[in-house]
């Protein structure tokens, strides 16, 4: 489309095979990303498993690379160098590793059941260097995975360490440049006690062990009958502070709560009628930047 107007330029089709060999009629797009290297787009085709590089200097002679992977493709981010694009194939149990420069597939890393990482967590492990790091929805535990090939290179790619979660059903992990901290949330998990919690680590210390903090309780919400959900932790632009959603029922109040991210403890929580079950609140300048 065009970035002012919104005006259509072009609509090309996803239908086509899958990585299995199979044809898929009506395949979703899992998530696109801007290259930071290229005029290029990073294209996840979700059920065929296929990762589309697409050169937009000129649209009406499209030039695509398409990367087999893994199925099905869902959430990823960029590695800290933005070099990297890491993304769950989570019916597969993998991480497909795209790297934008050579415009090849670097690795797909075998994982617990079910990555779900958003967009992932970015920070320097005390052992193996700079890591990714994934939640799971099938597991509990959260993955890090190497990302330094230049000089870690015996860690890259590879599974380094697992850190426990506090429940399995997943749906994000976060940290920032500016903080020490890990966060991950299992929203959807059976248990309400672990669906109203998030875990947190240090990660200059890991070894340590990790706290599990009941953020439902931060909120003052009236009791009632639907479990309060804790999902979706989103910094601030400067790392200070930690917002985490928090779903209750439809025709319940829900609301955000603001921790503290150095102290880890409550500072506020955002209330109002329009708030509904909300998620996908983002940091604008962390969007822009991809800072995670």
């Amino acid at each position: 489309m065009d970035g002012q107007t919104l005006e259509p330029k072009k609509v090309v089709s996803t239908r086509g095979m899958t990585v299995d060999g199979e044809y898929h009629p009506e395949p979703r797009v899992a998530s696109i990303v801007a290259s930071m290297i290229k005029p290029e787009w990073v294209v996840n085709v979700k059920e065929t498993g296929m990762i589309k590089l697409v050169d937009y200097t000129d649209i009406n002679n499209t030039k695509e690379t398409t990367i087999n992977s893994a199925k099905f493709l869902h959430d990823g981010g960029w590695d800290s160098t933005k070099r990297y694009f890491l993304v769950a194939a989570n019916a597969s149990n993998k991480v497909a590793v795209v790297d934008t420069k050579t415009g090849k597939l670097a690795a797909l890393v075998d994982t617990k059941p079910k990555p779900h990482p958003g967009r992932g967590a970015n920070f320097v492990h005390p052992k193996f260097g700079p890591v990714w790091a994934t939640s799971h929805l099938g597991s509990d535990v959260i993955t890090l995975i190497g990302t330094d090939p230049a000089k870690n290179k015996q860690y890259a790619w590879k599974v380094v360490q697992e850190l426990k979660n506090h429940g399995a059903n997943s749906l994000f992990v976060k940290t920032h440049p500016k903080s020490n901290n890990l966060w991950a949330d299992a929203p959807l998990n059976p248990e309400t006690v672990n669906a109203e919690s998030v875990t947190v680590y240090d990660i200059k210390n890991l070894d340590k062990g990790p706290q599990v903090i009941n953020v439902a309780q931060m909120a003052g919400l009236p009791e009632t009958k639907a479990v309060k959900r804790v999902v979706q932790g989103e910094y601030s632009a400067d790392g200070s502070e930690i917002w985490f959603s928090i779903w209750a029922g439809k025709t319940d109040p829900s609301a955000i709560v603001v921790i503290d991210d150095k102290t880890r403890k409550f500072k506020a929580v955002i209330k109002d009628p329009k708030l509904i079950t909300p998620t996908g609140k983002f940091n604008v300048y962390n969007t822009q930047h991809d800072v995670y």
